[in-house]
């Protein structure tokens, strides 16, 4: 009696763990503040639609294609953006998507409290562009150039050098796809639903308001974690 019982149980085991539905590869992390931590620059509103229907749109989509497609299992995010003009475009479009929010959250900070950027990042800043303003002005050419949907961009690329770029869509200066590649310090949406609630068409004026919420100590650090793997390079 015992050994059919024990037969029984070791059928009936791997049948359950293949029922047993998959974690997803990928999650959404709560936001770093609450949504109204931004106002009155970008308003609660905004945010909470963005994060919790967007952002999430995103994860959920990402998941699906993952899924269906063996030869993407077990790759990380970064991976995924690495390859993403061979990958299927729902994979492209929403890796970027997923990434490029994860990264723009984590970008902001409560009005005021951002501070300056380091002594090592503004020297940089100079150089490459001439000044914190001007820097600033390119940036904002960029993001109200960009036709239709996008990002706008400050990297560090491939030959150490700041520059600003802008990417279509939801791609990012991480994929193979982007037209000028290297690693992002900061980026901002300037898709319509990242700011139409408060600014509606006036995409120049949500770019202008932003450096208000522009965490500068984060960036900073990212600066000098791009800086030490390039020397190590």
């Amino acid at each position: 009696m015992r050994y059919w019982f024990a037969c029984l149980v070791a059928l009936a085991a791997p049948v359950a763990a293949q029922e047993r539905p998959a974690a997803p590869a990928f999650t959404l992390a709560p936001l770093p503040y609450p949504a109204t931590a931004l106002e009155p620059v970008i308003d609660g509103e905004t945010m909470t639609l963005h994060h919790d229907r967007h952002h999430r749109a995103y994860v959920d989509a990402l998941n699906k294609a993952v899924a269906a497609d063996p030869a993407l299992f077990g790759l990380s995010l970064e991976q995924l953006l690495a390859q993403a003009g061979s990958a299927p475009t729902a994979v492209r479009d929403n890796a970027g998507g997923h990434w490029n929010h994860g990264f723009f959250w984590k970008t902001m900070t409560r009005p005021g409290a951002g501070g300056a950027p380091s002594p090592e990042l503004a020297r940089a800043i100079d150089a490459a562009f001439g000044s914190m303003e001007r820097m600033k002005t390119a940036f904002k050419a960029a993001g109200t150039g960009r036709f239709g949907s996008g990002w706008v961009w400050l990297i560090v690329d491939a030959d150490g050098r700041l520059a600003i770029t802008s990417t279509p869509n939801q791609d990012n200066p991480l994929m193979d796809v982007a037209a000028i590649r290297g690693t992002p310090l900061l980026g901002n949406d300037v898709w319509e639903h990242a700011y139409y609630l408060k600014h509606r068409n006036r995409r120049a004026e949500y770019l202008d308001t932003w450096w208000q919420v522009v965490d500068c100590k984060t960036v900073s650090e990212r600066f000098a974690e791009t800086m030490d793997r390039t020397a190590q390079d």
